[in-house]
């Protein structure tokens, strides 16, 4: 490889001289993000936006009922716990990503304001973190908290 250089009338320095052989040794040249590849991983950007939406002050829950019922059985086990990606689903591609999400919201709360609100706020979040263009949020609110629901039991005790 040769390397040509304008001559002038002062000579570079040892240290620019150090200074322009170590940038060619790194590759300076070639940016960063095109020497090597990053893989996201779809559960990181199914949390991503499971929180995201858990953010939004109308949501109450996410997911469907039943899939509710088998998070609350899955707390009431020694060593379960609650998904934190309940009601998520996710199809990430090298540089898109899809989001499903399923929602409980409080009774009240203007539906189609708390899902473009959630939409925004999980699409600002995944695009933040993650570099991915978020090609499409779509949004199923399976049922509404009403004010006078109890609140699950944590102890384990069964509710009559």
């Amino acid at each position: 490889m040769s390397v040509s250089a304008q001559h002038s009338s002062t000579a570079a320095t040892p240290g620019e001289q150090a200074k322009t052989a170590r940038q060619g040794r790194r590759g300076a040249d070639i940016p960063a993000e095109d020497r090597g590849n990053t893989t996201i991983a779809d559960t990181v950007v199914a949390k991503i936006a499971s929180m995201a939406a858990r953010e939004v002050p109308e949501v109450y829950d996410l997911g469907a009922g039943m899939a509710r019922a088998f998070g609350a059985m899955r707390e009431r086990v020694p060593g379960g716990s609650s998904s934190t990606t309940q009601g998520v689903k996710v199809e990430v591609g090298e540089r898109q990503a899809a989001v499903d999400l399923d929602l409980v919201v409080h009774y009240g709360a203007a539906i189609a304001d708390a899902a473009a609100d959630v939409r925004t706020n999980v699409i600002t979040a995944i695009e933040r973190m993650t570099g991915l263009e978020v090609v499409e949020v779509n949004i199923a609110v399976d049922d509404v908290r009403l004010p006078d629901e109890e609140e699950p039991e944590q102890s384990g005790r069964r509710v009559a």
